[in-house]
């Protein structure tokens, strides 16, 4: 199982997410040898990892918004990663 493919760091939350439904899928056949099991698990838990990473971020950036007294969003502050 040499084919990892693309860098996480290239990669969409998105695309990611399909990657890692993929791993999912394969796995889930029972049809992998165990070497390649292995590696398709770690694998996806980089792909989990970074998907995680992801929506952890976008959750801050959201929670960056500001509110005002009437608890309705009035604008925003900049997110610092």
């Amino acid at each position: 199982m040499d084919d990892q493919g693309p860098d996480l760091s290239q990669m969409t939350f998105e695309d990611a997410l399909k990657a890692l439904e993929e791993v999912v899928r394969k796995l889930e056949t029972g049809e992998v040898p165990l070497d390649d099991s292995i590696s398709l698990y770690e694998r996806g838990e980089l792909l989990r990892k970074h998907c995680q990473a992801r929506l952890d971020a976008a959750q801050a950036r959201i929670e960056k918004i500001v509110a005002g007294p009437d608890g309705k969003a009035v604008g925003t502050e900049p997110f610092e990663a």
